[in-house]
């Protein structure tokens, strides 16, 4: 479907599970390497290695800078390039009243969402300003645009990762490197399915308030993920992609009306 996706290498922060992982098997179905960096370096190499033998596994905490300036040496020095990075990294955030909010891990949400985009968006631009052009796509989230209580610490990382792709896709447009946001809605990851089972969150409220009546799968991220990389969205940067059903454009329940 992209060919010139083809001879690319992939860095996919959090690829070993989740929105990263379903990226990793839709950039690998285009033919591209795949370099997955995950806190689980188990799973991590172990994806690397089903995928095929020129695809590679790496721990990293994205909340480290020393551990993020390794991956992408060692990316550098065993390919010789990094072409697409995608930032999935990430964790969960503790749903609860703000004052029984923890601040160590309101600061651990910012470091891994935020701080670690960024962390990891400037190791690798400072290769693809050499090599003339490159693609950073974040994820960020409709918690980034939208109020959703109690989720302080991760609607703030949110939508700080979509205000950080506008800077840095008008910083680097006329360099050849574009940089794009995708803010997925409610998406059945494992996680979110774990959330569901848990009682935690119910799902038909959800697909109710979604006006395409159901929740996302990981490939609907993957797939805007592939466009966004493709040539195919050559002329688009610093945007954050809304791929949520229209959650975030829902202003009132259809019912609320009559219709006389």
């Amino acid at each position: 479907m992209y060919p010139e996706l083809k001879p690319y290498v992939v860095l996919i922060t959090g690829g070993a599970s989740g929105l990263g992982l379903a990226a990793a098997h839709g950039f690998a179905k285009e033919g591209a390497t795949i370099v997955i960096a995950d806190l689980q370096e188990v799973a991590a190499k172990s994806i690397a290695q089903q995928l095929g033998s020129q695809h590679l596994g790496l721990a990293c905490d994205v909340a480290d800078e020393a551990q993020v300036n390794h991956v992408v040496e060692t990316v550098i020095k065993k390919y010789g390039r990094v072409d697409v990075l995608i930032n999935c990294a990430g964790i969960a955030d503790r749903v609860k009243p703000t004052v029984e909010q923890d601040m160590m891990h309101f600061r651990r949400l910012l470091d891994i969402h935020l701080t670690g985009t960024y962390m990891m968006t400037k190791a690798c631009a400072v290769h693809m300003l050499k090599q003339g052009k490159g693609n950073v796509i974040n994820i960020s989230s409709i918690a980034g645009v939208i109020g959703l209580t109690y989720r302080n610490a991760y609607s703030a990382a949110k939508a700080g990762i979509s205000m950080i792709t506008r800077t840095l896709g008008c910083e680097w447009g006329a360099a050849g490197i574009r940089v794009n946001a995708i803010a997925p809605g409610y998406i059945l990851t494992p996680l979110v399915q774990a959330v569901i089972d848990e009682g935690l969150l119910d799902k038909s409220i959800v697909e109710r308030r979604t006006p395409m009546g159901h929740m996302g799968e990981p490939s609907n991220i993957a797939d805007a993920m592939l466009f966004l990389a493709s040539d195919q969205a050559a002329f688009i940067t610093g945007v954050t992609l809304p791929v949520d059903g229209g959650y975030t454009s829902w202003g009132a329940p259809s019912d609320a009306f009559t219709g006389d």
